[in-house]
């Protein structure tokens, strides 16, 4: 899976974001048609993402572009233009407010045939769906297994507020007078079905973006459930999604050291053994399975372990 640990929304409509954005450090950019961008600017921002899709320099980072919900007159324009224009340097089409399976077929069957009439490789381009009403969270599985192409199930929370009635101004934000998180069940919704097809689940954004310790905390949230990522909405998000979403140095290390000695102690050489202790803490299966995922993580962070499995003598 691509590294989506940090989510950089940049609008079409400014060139100079679209340049800026292709130094900073995020994992995955997504070049925004919808919310960013006023619609009178929508034709010219379509034109300004194929630009710099063609002719700037992402350094690696994953390359999406969030195209108008199917609602509006513009889905398909955006679609045929961005993809005919720059589908080799594109890796996904991010379709919000997605409400049904339907919604995400289309999406699919529309790329499959620019595909073939430009001469792409057909299914290359993946689909990012974002989930933003109380309609997409109930038919989140089947929107999900709807195509092939799809990477990520996104939640996104100032829509998903509204269409709920939610009694609050402060996107992704606790709510006073409310004993808990209230986007919990939401978060853990989405994680099911994301987990359920090997998809990534990517957390949406923090409107407050000056205040980065409290993008931190509503960060910690969704990576300690295990979501993949979160949007950012300003550089100085950026470095603290980066780290929220990447193990602690002494988890990856460990996670490692696991792995190590569970292959070893598994082996003719270590005693073919399925339980063992290392050091005061029991492994099995189930630990194996526990250090991939913490390991995984901190590999597609470029982690580098500082501490070795050494087996006994």
């Amino acid at each position: 899976m691509r590294p989506r640990r940090s989510c950089l929304a940049v609008p079409g409509s400014s060139v100079k974001m679209l340049d800026k954005a292709q130094g900073l450090p995020a994992d995955q950019v997504f070049l925004d048609l919808e919310d960013a961008v006023a619609p009178l600017a929508k034709p010219d921002a379509r034109k300004n993402i194929v630009a710099a899709l063609n002719d700037g320099d992402w350094g690696g980072k994953t390359r999406v572009v969030r195209v108008n919900d199917l609602t509006t007159p513009w889905t398909y324009r955006d679609v045929v233009e961005v993809v005919e224009g720059a589908g080799e340097n594109l890796d996904c089409i991010m379709l919000p407010k997605v409400q049904s399976a339907g919604q995400v077929e289309w999406l699919d069957l529309t790329l499959t045939q620019i595909e073939k009439t430009m001469g792409l490789e057909v299914g290359k381009i993946g689909i990012e769906a974002q989930i933003e009403n109380a309609a997409g969270l109930v038919n989140v599985d089947a929107i999900a297994t709807a195509s092939p192409r799809i990477e990520t199930i996104i939640f996104g929370p100032a829509d998903f507020m509204a269409s709920i009635n939610m009694k609050s101004l402060v996107v992704g934000g606790l709510i006073p007078g409310y004993p808990g998180d209230p986007y919990h069940y939401i978060l853990m919704r989405i994680l099911m079905a994301a987990r359920m097809h090997d998809l990534q689940a990517i957390d949406g954004p923090f409107l407050q973006i000056r205040d980065v310790d409290a993008f931190r905390e509503v960060a910690v949230r969704s990576a300690a459930l295990g979501f993949d990522g979160k949007w950012v909405l300003h550089p100085g998000q950026i470095d603290a999604a980066n780290e929220v979403y990447s193990p602690a140095q002494d988890d990856y290390d460990h996670a490692e050291l696991i792995l190590d000695a569970y292959d070893h102690y598994t082996s003719e050489a270590g005693g073919k053994l399925g339980a063992v202790m290392l050091g005061d803490e029991m492994i099995d299966e189930a630990s194996r399975k526990m250090a991939l995922v913490i390991s995984a993580k901190g590999r597609a962070a470029g982690m580098s372990r500082t501490t070795a499995f050494t087996p006994p003598a």
